[in-house]
């Protein structure tokens, strides 16, 4: 008897012996033959707690089992199991390392695709893809396929298919910057237009945006210029920070021999962290602890007058009481004139498989990536608060609309506006020691932004040269590397 795994990869290059390959049909068909008609089968999606896309995807999976039903003839029902940001990669690693079935499908983050791939704990998805043309999208751009789909970087293998897209994007009050007096006032003091409309802020610098901090931070009336994120939980610094950092033309490391000393720590990037602490004056009390929710409530208590946010938040973001006063735009350049650029981290969550489905779950997770990516179910998504990836849909006329977000989330996820960082299986490690580096040069407890470099660089440049990524261990220097 062959292993069920092998068994399972050989039949995958051949369509599931047949089943696979079978065409996918909509519900415009009659129903088709399947392997599964008549049974019952349960599925199980791990998930991210509090964050809307993820259950976006399990709330919407009793449509997938209508069309189920309706046209391959078996019931099936979806459970799902969550776990916050910082949590849900040990909560599946756990799951997985024990070949368990727990949970069938998962929705990974971006930067996790490497560490669940090496171990084979989720399936290679290439054969898949080739067998099933519904898996076969036209993505809005490169960035996608880049982001949620392939490791290694640069390599051809992927592992996952995008659940959601994300980039960061600008909220802004509108009821502010449209403020006639607001405009006046600011014109008087910065001699320049108040920005208030989707192209002022498509052209403005970071120098420019400044003066709007400056300009709306009044503590005296409750009222501070920003919320951006610099707290210690998982990614939170550095989303913010690195995206800096690209913007000013520095760069974190080289993706091809693992190098990481002496490009993160130079004096330009030593110098992006400068200003991303300067800005701490423009906004509340108590900045350095702020996260995802952290920004949400202060802008929802209409504390702050821009937040540097996710798209995806959209509808925590914009709520019944605000939404006439929201604007949603691209973040601030860095740089002056033709020279000036924009590179944000971007966000979001492919979908992946486990490897250890047996036969039959395989197959209905299989079933649900096809139904998932067919353009009624895109649309639907996009409609509830989601944000698609396919070219098709984003190209629709009417998708700008159809969000408030939509429009700063296109222009984001255009080419070289938007990066990911590390798809490499020691992701975890690399960010641990970078938001420790970064948050204790932001809240006073490294003086030197330089020093903080140093010792994340030396500290990321020891972890890849453990794992034998690396070409060079740390040099001499990184003896007397510390916070």
């Amino acid at each position: 008897m062959m292993p069920r795994r092998t068994l399972l990869k050989g039949s995958a290059a051949l369509g599931l012996s047949g089943l696979v390959s079978a065409p996918f049909i909509n519900r415009l068909h009659a129903q088709e033959s399947h392997p599964l008609a008549g049974q019952k089968i349960e599925m199980n999606i791990l998930g991210i707690a509090g964050w809307l896309p993820s259950s976006l995807g399990v709330k919407m999976s009793p449509m997938f089992a209508d069309f189920a039903k309706e046209k391959y003839g078996y019931d099936v029902t979806f459970g799902f199991a969550e776990a916050p940001f910082a949590d849900l990669f040990q909560k599946a690693a756990t799951s997985l390392a024990t070949k368990s079935q727990e949970y069938n499908i998962i929705i990974s983050d971006s930067q996790w695709l490497g560490a669940l791939a090496k171990p084979g704990w989720i399936l290679k998805l290439n054969d898949i893809i080739a067998k099933n043309k519904n898996l076969q999208l036209d993505w809005y751009s490169d960035t996608v396929v880049n982001t949620y789909m392939k490791y290694p970087d640069g390599g051809e293998d992927i592992w996952g298919l995008p659940q959601e897209g994300d980039t960061k994007a600008l909220y802004v009050r509108k009821d502010l910057v449209e403020d006639p007096k607001e405009q006046e006032a600011f014109q008087a003091k910065y001699g320049m237009k108040l920005p208030s409309t989707f192209e002022d802020y498509e052209n403005l610098n970071a120098e420019d945006y400044e003066k709007v901090m400056e300009f709306f931070t009044r503590p005296d009336q409750g009222l501070w210029g920003a919320a951006w994120q610099y707290s210690r939980v998982y990614d939170f610094c550095t989303c913010p920070q690195l995206s800096i950092m690209w913007s000013r033309g520095g760069d974190i490391w080289d993706p091809k021999t693992g190098q990481v000393e002496g490009i993160l720590n130079t004096e330009d990037n030593a110098k992006a962290m400068e200003l991303y602490k300067s800005w701490l004056k423009y906004m509340p009390p108590g900045a350095t602890n702020y996260g995802i929710a952290e920004e949400i409530d202060v802008w929802t208590q209409g504390k702050v007058a821009t937040c540097l946010q996710w798209a995806a938040v959209g509808l925590a973001m914009i709520t019944p009481e605000n939404k006439d006063k929201v604007l949603v735009v691209p973040p601030p350049k860095f740089g002056k004139g033709e020279e000036a650029k924009r590179v944000y981290c971007m966000g979001g969550q492919p979908w992946v498989l486990n490897a250890y489905n047996d036969d039959a779950k395989m197959r209905v997770a299989i079933d649900f990536l096809n139904w998932w990516y067919q353009p009624e179910t895109t649309l639907e998504y996009a409609k509830r608060g989601g944000n698609p990836t396919d070219k098709a849909t984003l190209s629709n006329p009417d998708f700008d609309s159809i969000n408030p977000w939509n429009r700063a989330y296109k222009f984001m996820l255009e080419p070289g506006r938007s990066r990911d960082f590390w798809h490499h299986p020691r992701y975890s490690e690399m960010l641990a020691v970078q938001q420790e580096g970064f948050t204790s040069y932001m809240t006073g407890s490294t003086e030197s932004a330089k020093q903080a470099l140093d010792y994340i660089a030396c500290q990321q440049q020891q972890i890849l040269y453990d794992d034998g990524f690396a070409s060079a261990g740390p040099s001499d220097a990184c003896s007397a590397a510390s916070l």
